[in-house]
């Protein structure tokens, strides 16, 4: 019986091996698909389009000045080849490097505090195992004071940082436990539909109404039915979620589309209606001073409205015209129709059933213009041009206003400076405008100290002669 047992023995061993490589196979297919619902590569990706995956030398603009994206390869040299698995946990759980540093929250880690241990287990075991290395160095992060000072984020995490993981809201089902997990940590959604406070932190009293980052809003997803997605279907939000685009509603443009590309396609189905049912669960906030759905019924726009006519032939070609009409139908009337109803297939879409052109906000059809559109979807790859190098910004806000009045929301108008603004990043967040003032405040409280702490020391320097003259003069007394 015992010589049975060995060979037994022996098969068992020699299995080892292939359990052992196919349990790393799965948790690298796993961690590849952390890595996407984490949209690690959007930001992580090379300066240069194309690069090699995860190599990092991205630029982000950022409020505080342009962060560059690290390389995480399983480098030694220049990745995170030496990296732990408990290092990368402190990176993304507690923003802090190997070396000690402090990360800037560009990197999304107060979202990523709640990442369960069996996802970073996965991600780490991709990242070193499932992921080439590449041996080439990115420049390093130089910001201007004081937000050069890392240190100060340890303060900035003491307040800001919750640091308790992932807890399930009360009464949440399977399903809306795991939309809640990806919405609020894996997915960061937070990170920029949520509006920030004056330190830069997400305000939790207005999470997922909104916010204005880079020049364009990333819109409201509460479930209010006026301000955000409460009148769209589940259905719906799965299938802008994965294509980038819902006909006759919205469109993914700037870091939305790039959330698409990178992420949200490559999502399981079940995952993305996991997103969506929870996204309805959301309490609904309503956009201050909006009344009216932001997408309404489409009113029919008289042809006889859109004719420019032929005027005046030289205008007709004049490159610094401000005419709004001609500028849009020689521009933009080619894809959206001179209607704006754009294709019969929904390819181009109508600019009159639109949530960049009848929300509250301009922002997104200023920024859809200068920009353009470059996006990959489940569905296909859409594509349109940028004009904010062929048009100046008063053409631009001509071809905005046109539309605004023609197919969008006729109260919106938008000003060339405001063009120029947008073109600039948007309006600065109160903290970078009123640093200056907060430098030069500090600057002056600064002097001041140093101006007591030198009286000070000279008074106490004065009183230590004073005793010792009165010392001395004693001594002398006494001696006679």
């Amino acid at each position: 019986m015992g010589l049975l047992k060995l060979p037994l023995l022996a098969l068992l061993l020699a299995a080892l091996p292939v359990f052992a490589a196919e349990d790393t196979a799965a948790l690298i297919q796993k961690g590849a698909y952390v890595a996407r619902a984490g949209d690690c590569e959007a930001c992580h990706r090379t300066a240069e389009h194309g690069g090699a995956p995860l190599a990092g030398g991205y630029v982000i603009d950022s409020p505080m000045g342009k962060i560059i994206s690290s390389n995480i390869t399983p480098s030694k040299a220049y990745g995170i080849g030496d990296y732990t698995e408990q290092q990368l946990a402190d990176a993304l759980r507690k923003g802090i490097n190997a070396k000690g540093q402090h990360l800037y929250p560009a990197m999304p880690y107060t979202s990523y505090q709640g990442m369960s241990d069996d996802d970073i287990h996965a991600l780490y075991v991709y990242l070193q195992q499932g992921v080439k290395a590449v041996d080439q160095p990115v420049p390093e992060t130089h910001l201007a004071f004081p937000f050069n000072i890392r240190q100060l984020m340890f303060g900035w995490n003491l307040v800001f940082l919750d640091s308790q993981g992932f807890v399930p809201k009360p009464g949440a089902n399977e399903q809306t436990r795991r939309g809640q997990y990806l919405v609020d940590n894996l997915a960061h959604c937070g990170a920029c539909h949520t509006p920030r406070n004056a330190l830069m932190a997400e305000n939790n009293s207005q999470y997922l109404a909104g916010a204005k980052l880079g020049g364009w809003v990333a819109p409201n997803i509460t479930s209010d039915k006026v301000s955000g997605l409460g009148d769209w279907s589940e259905d719906d939000l799965v299938n802008f979620l994965k294509n980038g685009h819902l006909a006759d509603k919205a469109q993914a443009a700037g870091g939305m589309a790039e959330a698409v590309e990178n992420s949200l396609r490559y999502l399981s189905d079940s995952d993305l209606h996991a997103m969506a049912a929870y996204l309805h669960t959301v309490p609904p906030i309503r956009d201050p001073g909006q009344t009216e759905r932001v997408v309404r019924k489409v009113t029919p726009v008289a042809m006889s409205t859109l004719e420019t006519g032929q005027g005046d032939q030289a205008s007709l070609v004049d490159a610094t015209g401000l005419n709004g009409a001609r500028l849009y139908n020689s521009a933009c009337s080619s894809c959206h129709g001179r209607d704006g109803q754009g294709s019969a297939d929904k390819f181009y879409p109508s600019l009159s059933l639109n949530t960049a052109l009848n929300g509250n906000q301009a922002n997104n059809l200023v920024m859809a213009i200068i920009a353009g559109i470059d996006r990959k979807g489940a569905d296909g790859a859409v594509s349109m041009p940028a004009l904010g190098g062929d048009l100046n910004d008063a053409q631009i806000a001509a071809i905005a206003n046109y539309s605004l009045q023609t197919f969008g929301n006729p109260a919106l108008s938008v000003s060339s400076d405001e063009v120029t603004s947008l073109c600039r990043g948007g309006e600065a967040p109160l903290l970078i405008t009123a640093m200056p003032y907060l430098l030069w405040g500090g600057g002056l409280l600064a002097l001041v100290l140093l101006i007591v702490l030198v009286l000070w020391r000279r008074h106490r320097k004065h009183l230590r002669e004073v005793q010792a003259k009165r010392v001395a003069l004693n001594r002398c007394f006494h001696s006679k």
